[in-house]
C-alpha cells in the first residue's frame, strides 16, 4: 500500500453532534481506484478526488475511506469542533460536575431536552428537496 491517511468505520463521538467535520483531500492518487470516502449509515461510497473538501456530521454518520494503490500518496487535513466545548458552555462555563453540585436545576432541564437538542440539530441540515433553494438562500446563486 501506499503512503495514505486512512480511517476505519467509526463515528467521532467526541465531536459536536450537530456540528459539520470538514475533510480537505490531497497527495498524488487515481481518485477512480482509491480513497473513496464511506458514509456507512448512508449506503453510500464517494469519489474523493485529490484536492476536494466534504463537510459530514462526523459524530452521528459513521465513515471511513478506501485504501489507495501502491506507491500512490494520500494525505487527510480534517477541521472539527469538540462536543465538550458546547457541553461547557451549556453548563453555564463549567464542568459536568460542578453544574451537578451547584446548578441541579440547570441539569434536570438540560437532561429532559437530550432528544429535542438531536432533533434540533439534524433539523439545521438541508433535506434533498431543499438543496436548491437552500443553495440560493445561501450563496444566491
Amino acid at each position: 500500500m501506499g503512503l495514505e491517511s486512512i480511517t476505519l468505520k467509526h463515528a467521532d463521538t467526541g465531536n459536536y453532534f450537530g456540528g459539520g467535520c470538514h475533510i480537505h483531500s490531497g497527495g498524488p492518487y487515481d481518485h477512480k481506484k482509491g480513497g473513496h470516502i464511506i458514509l456507512f449509515n448512508l449506503k453510500l461510497v464517494v469519489e474523493f478526488p485529490p484536492g476536494s473538501d466534504v463537510i459530514i456530521p462526523s459524530a452521528s454518520v459513521t465513515h471511513g475511506n478506501t485504501p489507495i494503490q501502491p506507491s500512490e500518496i494520500h494525505v487527510a487535513f480534517t477541521q472539527f469542533c469538540s462536543g465538550g466545548l458546547f457541553r461547557w458552555v451549556e453548563y453555564g462555563f463549567q464542568t459536568l460536575k460542578n453544574c451537578m453540585l451547584k446548578n441541579p436545576k440547570l441539569m434536570e432541564r438540560l437532561d429532559g431536552m437530550a432528544g429535542q437538542r438531536w432533533k434540533d440539530a439534524f433539523a439545521r441540515f438541508s433535506k434533498v428537496g431543499e438543496l436548491h433553494t437552500d443553495r440560493v438562500k445561501v450563496f444566491g446563486l
